[in-house]
């Protein structure tokens, strides 16, 4: 548990990093009348009150804040820089395939978001460890999984801003199933991370 009062510098640097991506990306969302973006950065504020919330209970990594402030930048971005008419989010980066729309920009948010998401719940159950290398491939599945299912929730709300603003972008089907897999390839590579950086033999636990 943090014992420190005080807000630690590397705290308060994104904690302003994150505002400005709020005030700027949501008042470009509230002038375009981008109902759609508005709406996450509704669910962006919701996700820091809570974090800020618990900050002194939880021993969030800085790998963990850093990552989830980097994926808000890259989430907002994503809908809010225009590129050749679209968006920044349709961008395909490497053409991967002729049948599939990848690796898009959207698949490489997803990577890294839900990569960070991995990094969270290491953070939440990291307190209630005794020996995170005793079980090392039940915790690997634990963790994965819920990297995943948070995949899932923000499926859940895509659906869910998908019936309220019909004209988003949020995609079909097959974008969700790209999506899916692209939160399992992010929450692998954290899984990764987390192994040598945090429960690797030898190695002290942070």
């Amino acid at each position: 548990m943090i014992k420190n009062k005080s807000l630690p510098k590397q705290h308060l640097i994104l904690l302003i990093i994150n505002l400005a991506l709020i005030i700027g990306f949501g008042a470009r969302f509230a002038l375009r009348l981008n109902y759609e973006f508005l709406i996450y950065v509704g669910v962006i504020i919701g996700f820091l009150g809570l974090i800020a919330a618990s900050i002194r209970k939880v021993d969030y990594t800085p790998a963990t804040l850093t990552g989830l402030t980097v994926w808000s930048a890259l989430h907002l971005a994503g809908g809010g820089v225009p590129i050749a008419g679209g968006r920044l989010y349709d961008v395909i980066l490497i053409p991967l395939s002729s049948a599939w729309p990848i690796f898009r920009y959207d698949q490489l948010v997803h990577i890294w978001g839900f990569g960070a998401s991995t990094l969270l719940m290491w953070s939440l159950l990291q307190g209630s460890l005794a020996d995170p290398r005793r079980y090392p491939l039940a915790l690997g599945i634990v963790l994965v999984m819920a990297g995943l299912g948070a995949g899932a929730l923000n499926e859940i709300v895509e659906f869910l801003v998908a019936s309220a603003v019909p004209e988003s972008g949020v995609g079909g089907y097959l974008n969700t199933a790209l999506d899916l897999c692209a939160d399992l390839i992010g929450a692998l590579l954290a899984l990764v991370y987390i192994r040598l950086r945090y429960i690797a033999p030898g190695e002290r636990d942070a």
